[in-house]
């Protein structure tokens, strides 16, 4: 019988440290949370970013009339991003030797596209900035 009475005043005891532990853990769990969330979202940035670039240079790529299309360049880039808000993006093309030398040989043409878009962070974290510039770059051979 007074083994009966410790073991009910021990479980007595107890009942409310789950309580407290859970308030204590709660809070650093919503953090940790709210962390993976930001950082899931800033992840997705930075592909849409990476293959909006991927977009632009395919599109110069296809031909020597599309590599000097540097418009169709970065609207194909700015289409392929699906309105991410601030997006620009940036085209270029380059021959080597020269493009303005007549071909001797062969000439390599090159094109290039760099978009940035922006992560606006939805928490302050301190220390962390809440704006982060997200920037790629892609360059590709012309088919010839």
């Amino acid at each position: 019988m007074q083994r009966a009475t410790i073991l009910a005043d021990f479980c007595r005891s107890e009942t409310g440290a789950s309580l407290v532990e859970f308030a204590i853990v709660a809070p650093l769990l919503a953090l940790l949370l709210l962390g993976v969330i930001d950082f899931g979202r800033y992840m997705q940035i930075a592909d849409v970013v990476t293959n909006a670039a991927r977009a632009g240079v395919q599109y110069g790529a296809q031909t020597i009339g599309t590599a000097s299309d540097t418009v169709g360049m970065q609207n194909a880039a700015l289409s392929d991003a699906q309105g991410l808000a601030g997006m620009t993006a940036q085209a270029s093309y380059w021959c080597t030797p020269s493009c303005a030398v007549p071909p001797v040989g062969r000439r390599i043409v090159y094109v290039q596209v760099t978009t940035t878009g922006t992560f606006q962070s939805l928490f302050h974290y301190p220390g962390l900035p809440t704006s982060v510039r997200v920037s790629d770059n892609a360059i590709m051979q012309v088919a010839q």
